[in-house]
This record gives C-alpha cells, structure tokens and sequence, in this order.
C-alpha cells in the first residue's frame, strides 16, 4: 500500500479557478502620513504584475497573515510558530521532468521562483491543512503565459508531480523583501479599521483587495455601529485605494482615514435587504405576472392590425424585450381604441360649446370677481352667496371632498427634464397653491382632512413628492394623499390608406407614446383603485383643476353652488379668456358621476393632434428610420371639457370670473 506523501494528498487537488491578488501595493508619493512594516534585507530584481483575471478572485490575499499559524509540518518544527504569505500557486505539471507551472502573485517572481532554496507548500488532506517544507532547486519565467516553471527536490516525474497541483507556494513572512519609501504590502491592509476623517467615525474592516491595474480596490465590510442600522453586518462597499480617497494610513494603530466622495459608501448598499432567495422569487412571480398580462395584450394589439409592435419581442438583448413587454401591457388598448375611432367626430372647443349653450347654462350661474374666489372668507351676512358660502364650509368641515391637481404637460417639456428655473416655477405655484388650501382650512377650528390626488409627468413624480414630504403635507393626511403619472397613449401615424393609424415607435423597442391631457384622470382614478377608496371615505364632490396662476381649491363658494343645485359638473368660467390653454380647467364634479364617467370611457370624446416625430418603421424586412419634414403623426388628446358630452345641461352650474 502507499502511504500518502506529507507534500500533497493522493490524488490531484483541484485547481483553482483564478489566481488570488497580489499581496503587494505600491502608495503613490505625496504628503500623506504612512507607517511602514519591519523590513528585512532582501530585495528583488524585478516586478511582474498579477494578471487581470485575479480581479474576480475569491481567495483571500492574506489568509495565511491574517489568521497566524495555519499549520506545520509533521516534523514539529520552528515553522508551528512562523507566520506565511501565499506567492504563488501549482497550477499544472510542465514537461516529462516533473517540473511545475507556478501562477505568482507576488510582486517578486525571480526571487521566489528562481532563486534557489527552502519553500513551503500548504496542501489540504482529509480536510486538514498542512504545510510542508521543500527545496527549491531552480526555475525560469515563462512570460508568454505569465507563469513561472520551477524545479523541486524529490520531483523528478510527472506523477509526483501530479499529486502536487493545486498546492499553494508559501514563504515566511519574515523573509518579506524591503520596500521603498511610500510602499506598502497588500496583506498589511487587511484586517485593518477604516474610519471618516472628517467625523471620526467607524465605517467597518478591510476584507479583501483587488488590484485593476491603475489602482487597487478596498473591499470594507461594514460595520454595525450607530451610522448603520443593525442589518448592516455582512454587507460590504467597494473603496478605491487612492491618495485622494485614502491620505492616511497608521499600521500601528492597524487605522486607515477615508475621505470619500458623496454617495462612494451608499453605491453598493441595497435599499431592498431580503434574502437573496426571497428576492429571486419574487422576481419570479413579476415576470410570470408579465407573462399573463402580455398574452391578452398581444392579442389585442393583433386585432387592432398593430402587429409591428411586437416585432421586437423576437429581437435583441433581454433587458430591452422586457421592456418592450412593459410597455405592451401597460397600453390602455380599450381606451386607444376608443380614441381611435372617435378622432373622426368633431370636437367643439369650451368657448364654442359655452357659446353654443349660454342661454341653458346661465340659468344655474353666479358671477364673482377672481379677488372674491381669492378670498376665504365672506365678509357680510347680508351678501347673495353667503348662503352658498356656507353650505360649501358645511360640507369642508364634514370632509365630503377631494382635490384633483394636474400639473399639464405644457408647464415643462415633456420629453426631458425641466432646468432648475421651470422646476422651481411650478413647484412654487403648487406650494401657493396648497398653503392658499391650508390657509382656508384654519378658518374652522376643525380639521379638515381632505384627500388630494396629483397627476405629475413621470420625470416630475419625485419632486412633487419631496416637495409634499418636506411641507408636512400642507396639513393633510399622508395616507390620503397619492401622487401619479399621468396616462399617455401611443402616438399614431396619419392614416394614408385604409390600413389606418399605426403606432409609432422610437426604436424596435420603445413605444412613442403621448400624455392624453387632463381628461385621463377617469381612467387613472378607475386603475388605481382610488373611486373605492373615496367612496368609502364619504366623499361626495371632487374638484379638479390644474396647476397654474389663476388657480383656486376649496373655495366654499364654489362648493356650496354645486351642492345646492344637485348638480353633477360645476365649471369656472373665465370671462377674459380667450380659449387657449384648453387643459387649464378648474371644475367639481359629483363622485357618483365620475364613477359612472369612469365605467363608460367611451362616452369620452379625442381631438387629433398634428405634430411631427422621428420613428422608425419596417420596410421589406429592414428597419428604416424616418424623418418628417411635415407633421406625420396624431397625438390623442382628450381635454376634461370632453366629459360634458356626457353630462345632461341641467345637472350643470357656472361660476363667471371676472378681473
């Protein structure tokens, strides 16, 4: 039988996959303060950097320093009390020799490998990790592979050498070479506390460093200190080892100061910290709900002849299928399809539908000037609306209504981000707006706890939302305020033949698509879930107005004459205006009609838009990009005046503004 030899276990170990990080670091001159390790006489010739592919290492650069003894050969000697740094490991045999392809990770290839003399092999046997003493009778480079092949005493086959693969080189740690001024050793650097410069505190513990070539790179766990919460432990940032970043390091104190950059610590933090495990499936039930919801969809989108869209679910990357798909399902088709068809009826603007219809409208009317409806407050008893006036507060004070603000399309572009001037514009305007509301509400020594809905471009959500959270919600309830994106529909081509309008599309993969205007808000209430919830509040009237100058909320005024007509729609009528700005609306109406507005869309009435849009578009099985010269393409858009078409005239009241 044979006996297992001390140098390596029976049969092969396996190789590792990628070699570990360089255990050496040069720190870039300069004035920072460094503490240097003892140093010994030995000196090396030359230098060979560590190959990219021990960037993605998992080995630990300094598992034999950081942990002290890891073993020592059966012999018992002066090694049980050395300590030992990895330089290199077996990665296969060379030639018929039984010579060794050693993969280094030392700064210090010639003097480990080539130099002659004692070395140690840390080898794993029956799960037990042993470290032999070998003499090292010569080696050479091998630059083509970036590998040294090396020479041992006893080793004179290939099957000796077979059983010493995937063995790693060791050398004591007291045998380290001297450094130069400004030069430290990657090993020293685990272990070792990181801190804020700036306040002192604790950011956790060196685990690893990589090296990628212009600069090493720090893994930190964190630690769980006041600065993190308690489910901290565990999780690491990534830490560029650079003067900038890194100006001290103090191997006494085994501390090194940080100074990051804003948001450098919080780049590889989760906001979502469930298990992996959990994570995944629910990843999992997302995409098999995507799954279900797109196989209606396309089916739809296929009986509307608008098969093109899904050519790109056939074609390019993962991320930009999905993509695709979520766009697909988040397409209102009955809606589009609606608007589609009732494109070819005319649609009257307000001043003309007024016009048409003053002698019926003026019948449930009041006129007032916009200093009045500015006001909260009515000043004489004896006044003709005071009644009204009061009828309104009744049904503040008893939180019968809701707010519907529209921030229109048209206050900043909507296909990019609005600079800091148009921003503050309309977030101011919203700020007056609400602190006229909360101003109004301080009249009554009761609470009034009124819902509010903001409909905001995708690209404004976030601010509107700040802006909310930071005003202490102008004295609402949170949890009766919702905040979202306004409904777009996809933009459509001008029909040239009886095929009719087709969907524009950006790319293979991306939807053109248009916000409809303020008439969405019936369908965003219904798919979001909202009439319900005010239903179940007691909410009876819903005013709805968008964001601008002219703008006023909850005015008891107003309230109060749609309550004492019964009527189902109450519009404010500027009498100096001129018809432009069509979504600048500010009307009431009853909740039982916008649920009954909500089931029956179809009773909402388009306008086609003209304009002009890149897209691209197959042609003879290649995709061509065109570009207009004149309009090609129908926004759909559905003002809220729209929704009197289904409204009887008698269930309307006016209030007229004058200057």
């Amino acid at each position: 039988m044979h006996r297992p030899s001390l140098l390596a276990p029976p049969r092969p170990l396996p190789l590792p996959f990628l070699p570990p990080p360089r255990p050496h670091w040069r720190f870039p001159r300069g004035p920072a303060v460094l503490h240097r390790p003892q140093r010994t006489r030995l000196d090396a010739t030359s230098r060979l950097p560590l190959p990219i592919l021990a960037l993605l290492s998992s080995r630990r650069p300094v598992a034999v320093a950081a942990e002290g003894v890891l073993g020592s050969s059966e012999e018992g000697s002066d090694d049980q009390e050395a300590k030992f740094v990895e330089v290199g490991y077996v990665s296969s045999t060379h030639g018929i020799k039984g010579e060794l392809r050693v993969m280094p990770s030392t700064d210090f290839p010639e003097l480990r490998f080539c130099t002659p003399g004692t070395r140690w092999l840390r080898t794993r046997i029956s799960g037990k990790e042993l470290i032999s003493e070998v003499q090292l009778t010569g080696g050479r480079g091998h630059p083509g592979q970036k590998s040294w092949i090396v020479s041992l005493s006893g080793i004179d086959t290939v099957d000796k050498a077979k059983q010493i693969v995937g063995s790693t080189f060791l050398v004591k740690e007291d045998d380290r070479p001297d450094l130069e001024e400004g030069e430290l050793y990657t090993p020293d650097l685990v272990g070792m506390r990181v801190v804020l410069k700036e306040s002192g505190t604790l950011v956790g513990t060196v685990a690893n460093v990589f090296n990628f070539g212009a600069s090493d790179l720090l893994e930190v766990m964190l630690a769980s200190d006041d600065r993190l919460d308690s489910t901290s432990c565990g999780r690491h940032v990534w830490v560029p080892f650079v003067e900038a970043i890194v100006p001290e390091v103090d191997m006494d104190k085994r501390e090194m100061l940080i100074t990051p950059p804003k948001g450098l610590l919080e780049l590889n933090l989760r906001s979502d910290m469930r298990p992996k495990k959990e994570r995944r499936q629910l990843e999992w039930k997302e995409r098999k709900r995507l799954q279900q919801r797109l196989i209606p969809a396309k089916k739809k989108l296929a009986e509307m002849c608008q098969t093109h869209v899904l050519e790109g679910l056939k074609i390019g990357e993962k991320v930009q299928k999905s993509s695709l798909a979520r766009q697909i399902v988040n397409i209102d088709c009955k809606l589009l399809q609606h608007a589609l068809q009732s494109i070819n009826k005319p649609l009257h603007s307000f001043p003309e539908f007024a016009g048409a219809n003053s002698a019926k409208l003026l019948r449930r009317s009041i006129r007032v000037s916009h200093e009045y409806l500015r006001n909260h407050t009515s000043k004489q008893k004896d006044d003709s609306n005071y009644l009204l006036y009061k009828e309104g507060l009744q049904l503040l004070s008893r939180s019968k209504t809701a707010i519907i603000v529209i921030i229109n399309g048209n206050i900043c572009d909507g296909d990019s981000v609005p600079n800091d001037g148009g921003s503050k514009t309309s977030l101011s305007q919203f700020e007056d707006l609400l602190f006229g509301c909360n101003g109004f509400m301080k009249v009554e020594e009761e609470s009034m706890t009124v819902p509010l809905i903001v409909v905001s471009p995708a690209h404004l959500i976030q601010s509107y939302r700040e802006c909310l959270s930071d005003n202490d919600y102008f004295g609402m309830n949170s949890e009766k305020v919702w905040v979202l994106e306004e409904l777009q529909l996809p933009v459509v081509s001008i029909p040239i033949d009886q095929n009719g309008s087709k969907i524009l599309l950006k790319s293979p993969w991306e939807i053109l698509q248009a916000p409809i205007g303020s008439g969405g808000f019936f369908s965003l209430l219904l798919s979001h879930n909202i009439l319900p919830e005010l239903n179940k509040m007691g909410v009876e009237y819903v005013q709805v107005c968008s964001l601008n100058d002219k703008a006023t909320i909850l005015h008891p005024l107003f309230l109060g004459l749609v309550s004492s007509c019964r009527a189902d729609v109450g519009i404010t009528m500027f009498e100096s205006s001129k018809g432009e700005g069509e979504d600048e609306c500010d009307m009431i109406f009853s909740l039982r009609h916008i649920i009954r507005l909500s089931r029956q869309i179809e009773k909402l009435q388009f306008c086609a838009v003209p304009e002009q849009h890149v897209h691209v578009e197959q042609v003879d099985d290649e995709l061509v990009t065109n570009y207009p010269d004149a309009p090609n393409s129908y926004r759909l858009h559905c003002p809220m005046y729209a929704s009197l078409n289904s409204c009887s005239l008698d269930a309307v009241c006016v209030v007229k503004v004058f200057e």
